[in-house]
């Protein structure tokens, strides 16, 4: 009988400073650092990163020629982030950036319904006191933030604390990724008090459900709200 002859692609180590930049890359997208915001200084990146300045520089360059960050010099100089908004608030960019990403859209929607349900059981089921605290204090400081910017990435916070107290490295991962896909659509929701107020009623559903070790409470109360924040992304997606 005939061998099936196996082949392969030859594939391209991505390099120290193209790491750093994705890591990067994904704190903004996920608006963990706002637009205008400041990175560390390249002293402190190299550090964290326990690479070289040289490296850390690299990986600045690439974001910069992404349109992501802005070298500025003098006594407050520095690199800021300039997306995925923009400095000037202006949704324009992520309006065109949804339209073209419609069916990435659409598929996360679908996708998230399934997984963070499922993530917020497992939470309820290994969660640590001191994650618990943290919830809190991602949920409480959303509740008060008087900006969207401060409210999402707060809001961010809380969803990726659920996500991280699974111990499943692939619940944490894919609820990052749906979380990257998704915040343009969801920074372009309208911004209002009531928005707020509902969402942080949900997310306390969804805290209490994960103290009390509620498997299948946190489950129906993520449900509920990844359910909601869906119906309201579709609306906005059927109106652009």
């Amino acid at each position: 009988m005939a061998t099936r002859e196996v082949s392969f692609q030859r594939i391209e180590q991505p390099r120290a400073h193209e790491y750093v930049a994705e890591q990067v890359r994904r704190q903004i997208m996920l608006r963990l650092v706002p637009a205008d915001g400041a990175l560390p200084p390249e002293r402190d990146l190299a550090r964290m990163f326990g690479v070289g300045r040289a490296t850390v520089q690299r990986a600045l360059g690439l974001l910069e020629r992404d349109g992501l960050v802005e070298s500025r010099r003098g006594r407050t100089g520095g690199t800021f982030v300039v997306g995925p908004v923009g400095a000037d608030g202006s949704l324009r960019r992520v309006l065109a950036d949804i339209r073209r990403n419609r069916a990435v859209i659409e598929e996360a929607l679908a996708f998230r319904l399934d997984v963070e349900p499922a993530a917020a059981a497992e939470a309820a089921g290994g969660r640590r006191d001191d994650e618990l605290e943290r919830m809190r204090e991602a949920m409480a400081e959303a509740a008060k933030a008087e900006a969207d910017v401060g409210f999402m990435a707060h809001d961010t916070e809380f969803h990726l604390l659920v996500g991280s107290a699974t111990r499943n490295r692939f619940y944490a991962d894919a609820v990052e990724r749906l979380r990257v896909v998704l915040n343009d659509p969801l920074v372009a929701l309208p911004d209002s008090a009531i928005w707020h107020a509902r969402s942080t009623t949900e997310h306390g559903a969804v805290l209490d459900a994960i103290a009390a070790g509620d498997r299948e409470g946190a489950r129906a109360a993520m449900l509920e709200h990844v359910a909601h924040t869906a119906q309201a992304i579709r609306v906005l997606l059927q109106a652009l």
